[in-house]
């Protein structure tokens, strides 16, 4: 009898090994920086900035022929906010928790917190370089097969289980969103299309004001060495005072793959602006919402990463290079020469500054890398003007990270 029972058993974990997988995965993250002009300009007698934070991820997947089930936790922290003998709580939080659904081979609902990523993360991206990164809590509608994908998201939030009213009082977030993403394949040629409905939550009005986006993002691949990207997005609608919207952002990307080990990039990115002296009631002011704006516009984030919203806007204009240093590592450089898109002030300059990025990546085996970088801003005066700070001299910001990505079970 004990036999025949164990039979069962193992029978049905054969059929689990078969028809599911579990994957469980980890990540641990630490980064030294020193920051003397990091996203801001220093001022005389201050003294750069030097610190290690780290990221450290338990991620679990199950999958199924039927549905996707998925959590990930994440602890982020500075070495040393916590004493030795810890008795201030826990960082520990929750960084995705969601279940996919499939209905049939073409549609799915995926429900719960979780990453929202699409393209080249220029208007939805995970933020990965910031060590919480960005979830949210959301419904996406998937549609597709192999000819296209049709993303339909929609999101509601609220700070508590109300009783009465619907006022959300939680600071730099949206109240309601809803968006629809399409997504085609050709040959040597992709396009995707994004509409995205805003809801911004005016606490002392208490009303939602609604922006609306809508843009495209194209690759398109010349040849095997010739590659061409864009982004075309504009807004119309209310920001979250009730100012009229008409903004837009503009870019291009065109990059020459000169060998195997080396690689050449040009393009431009423009975001509108305000005038110093424009209407008051109306908003020029691009906002790339929920973008890996990391990512984009200089690694040092003096713009749009937390900053310069409802400004003069952007005209960044770069160049770089890639090179593979042997078969693990690589070094890449990039350039950017920013200006404002609008009139920053009387008798003031466009121009913002040059910026200078370094980046070195060694991987030492498939789950353990090492980055390393070193960035330089050369601010004028519309810079200064701007961030209100005249005696920046020095800016600049370096970075040492360990990125260790284990598979710690597999069933498959």
């Amino acid at each position: 009898m004990k036999i025949k029972k164990l039979l069962v058993v193992v029978f049905a974990l054969l059929m689990v090994q078969s028809y599911a997988q579990l994957t469980i995965s980890g990540e641990l993250r630490p980064r030294a920086e020193y920051r003397d002009g990091y996203k801001d300009l220093t001022k005389d007698g201050s003294d750069a900035a030097l610190f290690v934070s780290q990221r450290t991820r338990l991620n679990t997947k199950y999958v199924t022929d039927d549905y996707t089930f998925f959590l990930s936790f994440q602890d982020v922290r500075v070495w040393g906010d916590v004493k030795q003998l810890a008795d201030n709580g826990s960082s520990l939080a929750l960084h995705e928790a969601w279940g996919q659904v499939k209905f049939n081979p073409n549609f799915s609902v995926k429900l719960g917190r979780q990453e929202i990523i699409y393209d080249d993360s220029r208007m939805f991206g995970n933020v990965g370089w910031a060590q919480q990164g960005r979830s949210h809590d959301a419904a996406i509608f998937k549609f597709g097969n192999e000819n296209y994908k049709l993303d339909i998201g929609v999101a509601y939030n609220q700070d508590k289980e109300a009783l009465f009213g619907n006022l959300y009082t939680v600071e730099k977030n949206y109240k309601a969103m809803q968006y629809a993403w399409f997504h085609k394949d050709w040959s040597n040629f992709k396009a995707s299309f994004l509409f995205l409905n805003n809801g911004l939550q005016n606490v002392a009005a208490e009303e939602i004001r609604y922006s609306q986006t809508l843009g495209t993002h194209l690759k398109f691949k010349a040849s095997e060495a010739i590659s061409v990207n864009a982004n075309a997005y504009l807004q119309t609608g209310k920001d979250v005072v009730d100012n009229n919207l008409s903004t837009y952002l503009v870019g291009l990307d065109l990059g020459y793959k000169a060998s195997s080990n080396l690689n050449f990039g040009l393009g431009f990115e423009i975001q509108s602006g305000n005038d110093y002296n424009g209407d008051a009631s109306e908003n020029n002011a691009f906002t790339p919402f929920y973008g890996t704006n990391h990512k984009f516009n200089g690694f040092m984030d003096y713009f749009y990463v937390g900053n310069h919203g409802n400004s003069v806007g952007l005209i960044d204009i770069y160049a770089k290079i890639g090179t593979k240093l042997g078969k693990k590592s690589s070094l890449t450089a990039f350039v950017h020469n920013f200006s404002a898109q609008a009139d920053i002030a009387e008798g003031v300059d466009k121009q913002l500054g040059t910026e200078l990025d370094l980046v070195y990546s060694h991987k030492l085996n498939k789950d353990v890398i090492i980055g390393a970088g070193y960035s330089q801003m050369f601010a004028s005066e519309g810079l200064e003007v701007i961030k209100n700070n005249s005696d920046g001299n020095r800016n600049n910001w370096a970075w040492l990270m360990l990125t260790i990505k284990p598979t710690l079970f597999s069933s498959k």
